[in-house]
This record gives C-alpha cells, sequence and structure tokens, in this order.
C-alpha cells in the first residue's frame, strides 16, 4: 500500500534531481550513480547496487490496478477483517507484550493501532510482498509520473545498501518498495527504524520487535499524540445538517453533544473531531480525532485509513458498527462518470480514477448542498442523474 514517505533525505537533493526520469534505462542509472556518490555513497557501492537493477513491467502493471480501493467502506471493511484476524491480533499483543509495552512508553502509540497496520500490511508478517525491492524502486523513479516520491527513496535504499543493511539482489516487498512486516519505505527506515532485539542491524523483514517499533517511532515522528484516541463510533440524529460532516469540518465534543451526536459505546473523547459518514447517513458514523489524520501520512486511501482505524479500535475491544442501510452507491465506470461531470463543473477532483477520494468527496458534498439534497459526500445514482 503506498504511503507518503518522509520527504527530510529528498530536501537534501539538488531541485534537478526530481527531473530526472524517463529516457534511456541506462542513462537514468548513471544519473543516479553520480547523484549517489555526490551524497557520499561510494562509487564501488553504488555500481553493485545498480548492476543488477532492470525496469519492472509487473510494477507500473500493479500500480495502474488498486481497484481494491473502489471498493464502500462496509465491504472493504468486512473483506479485510475476520474472527481470525482478531483473533490472531490479541494473540500477538500478548506475545510480544513486553514489545509493545516498550512502544507505549517510548512512542505513545497504542499497541492496536500498530497491530492493525500489522495485520492489514502483510497478515501479522506472513506475506511481505515478492516485488525485487530495488527494481520496483527504480522502475517508479524512472517513471515520471512522481519521480518527486520514489527517486529518492531508491536513494536511500543505496545508503542501506552502503552500511550493508540492504541486499539489491535479494530484498523483496511490496510493488511500491516498502519492505518488511509492517511496510516501510527506505527512507522511513533511515529516519525511523529501530534495532529493538539487539542483534546490531534493523530486520524489518524476520524481526517482529525491530518491526513493530520501528513502525511506532515513524508514527510518533509523524504527529501521533499519546494517550489520544483515534476513532469512536457514534450515533446521528435523522434531523442532523449532514453537510456538517467531513474531514474539513471539526468542531468540539461540545458542539457535536449539542448537534445530537452521541458516543455508540463509551463517552466522547474531549478533544477536536471531525464526523465522518463513510457511506452517508444512512450508514456508519464515526466521530475521527486529530490522531485520525496521522493515518493519511501512513496511506493515502480513504477507505484503508477508515478501515485500519476502525480495526485498531475493535482490537481494543469496540463493537462491531452499526451498518444502517445505506443507499447504494456507485459502480466503477459510474463514478468515473461523475468525476468528470464534476470536474466539467470546475471541481478538482483529482485523477479520474473511480475511486472516491477526498477531493471527489468535498465536490459531492457541494452539489449535493446546492441541489437541496442531503449533503453527506455520498454519490448516489439519483445525485449522478442530476448532475
Amino acid at each position: 500500500m503506498l504511503r507518503f514517505a518522509s520527504f527530510a533525505l529528498a530536501l537534501t537533493l539538488p531541485v534537478t534531481a526530481f527531473a530526472q526520469c524517463g529516457g534511456s534505462f541506462a542513462d537514468f542509472k548513471a544519473g543516479l550513480k553520480t547523484e549517489a556518490v555526490s551524497m557520499g555513497i561510494p562509487a564501488a557501492s553504488a555500481d553493485e547496487f545498480l548492476s543488477g537493477v532492470t525496469q519492472d513491467p509487473a510494477v507500473l502493471k500493479a500500480d495502474q490496478a488498486q481497484g481494491v480501493f473502489q471498493k464502500p467502506f462496509i465491504e472493504f471493511s468486512r473483506r479485510l477483517i475476520s474472527s481470525q484476524r482478531l483473533d490472531k491480533g490479541k494473540q500477538l499483543a500478548q506475545q510480544y507484550d513486553s514489545v509493545f509495552d516498550n512502544i507505549e512508553a517510548t512512542y505513545g502509540v497504542d499497541r492496536t493501532v500498530l497491530l492493525a497496520f500489522w495485520a492489514f500490511e502483510t497478515d501479522y508478517g506472513a506475506f511481505q510482498g515478492d516485488f525485487n525491492t530495488a527494481n520496483a524502486l527504480a522502475t517508479l523513479a524512472h517513471d515520471c509520473r512522481r519521480p518527486d516520491l520514489f527517486r529518492p527513496q531508491v536513494l536511500a535504499a543505496m545508503q542501506l545498501h552502503a552500511a550493508d543493511d540492504f541486499d539489491p539482489r535479494t530484498t523483496t516487498g511490496a510493488w511500491a518498495g516498502e519492505i518488511g512486516m509492517v511496510q516501510m519505505l527506505p527512507m522511513d527506515i533511515i529516519e525511523n527504524g529501530v534495532d529493538a532485539d539487539g542483534d546490531g542491524h534493523v530486520s524489518l523483514k524476520t524481526s517482529a520487535p525491530d518491526a513493530l517499533t520501528s513502525g511506532g517511532k515513524m508514527l510518533h515522528h509523524l504527529g501521533w499524540q499519546a494517550g489520544q484516541p483515534w476513532l469512536q463510533e457514534v450515533s446521528v440524529p435523522a434531523s442532523m445538517d449532514w453537510s456538517q460532516s467531513g474531514l474539513e469540518t471539526v468542531k468540539s465534543t461540545a458542539d457535536w453533544q449539542a448537534l445530537g451526536v452521541e458516543a455508540r459505546n463509551g463517552t466522547l473523547a474531549d478533544l477536536p473531531a471531525s464526523l465522518i459518514l463513510p457511506q452517508g447517513h444512512k450508514g456508519p458514523a464515526f466521530l475521527a480525532y486529530p490522531n485520525f489524520n496521522v493515518y493519511f501520512e501512513w496511506n493515502q486511501s480513504f477507505t484503508y485509513v477508515l478501515t485500519a482505524a476502525y480495526f485498531a479500535t475493535r482490537l481494543d475491544g469496540a463493537p462491531v458498527y452499526d451498518a444502517g442501510n445505506p443507499d447504494a452507491g456507485l459502480d466503477s465506470n459510474q463514478m468515473k462518470q461523475l468525476q468528470q461531470r464534476l470536474e466539467q463543473l470546475g471541481y478538482d477532483v483529482g485523477k479520474i480514477d473511480g475511486i472516491l477520494g477526498s477531493g471527489t468527496r468535498i465536490a459531492v458534498q457541494a452539489e449535493q448542498k446546492r441541489l437541496g439534497l442531503p449533503a453527506d459526500a455520498w454519490p448516489t445514482p439519483a445525485l449522478l442523474n442530476q448532475l
């Protein structure tokens, strides 16, 4: 799953480096070597790293085929969350209790949050990806859509190789270059990798203590606030002004309570929060607290983020959400039609990809409000027909 990476290393590179993509792959690799040497990586190490690196067409195919994110929250979450994953998570929480104790004391990240990422990223380490990482990163850096993200990752992998912590021939992972049990990019490993088991190496593929502690450090680095919740299921009155929903609207707990929002279980936290209706006003409802925003630094998909955050609450004892009876949504082709229409109306919906992302949600909500429909950001065939 492609997540945002820290750009600290990227900021140390020349701006012109970001334009070095496309063209001859041999020339591209020669440019990488020149840049790596300028960063202090030994020329011999750079040569050894790059000598066997090749383009991988399967990486580009995987990048263009993330259809799973087109599924709505209820279907997506039911696919990813099972009683087996819940039971396995609880068993691993006990098995690595001392590791999680140390993470919580040092970085303030709840064990259930890390367990949820561990489950979704690699099924608790069972499948960590079989793409050659060096090839995947080089392929994506050479492709000119996102060189500013992936070129620094190649250089970071070369740094790890120079430190004898990355083998370009044998290191495998996800199609987007993430490595290990919780799937971290090379720059994340350099900045946040922790040798928690004390063997002298950060081994994210084979050491659960290293992987979990590194993930905890990264979430802390990204802004996670210790002792604060991230997501809570709520009940919402039918008289609610649905235009108040969405991550763009933040209110105090008292303001939400004044509008009739109540915790489905327990009490609301005294924190600013946003009301999330992933499938409209007839479906599940959640309050998202500040820590929820940190999830988007890990992964860009709204559906993935909400499911991971919700699964963490389940591991923490929350009940199954009330699915309600949401209105039917749009299939992929209908969603693309909607995005095209919204773009014609002047909205920035990003890529026309059939995925209900943040830009599309904002545009949908604005059009629902203009047309006098419940402005809950959930696109329906009725909305598409009116547009």
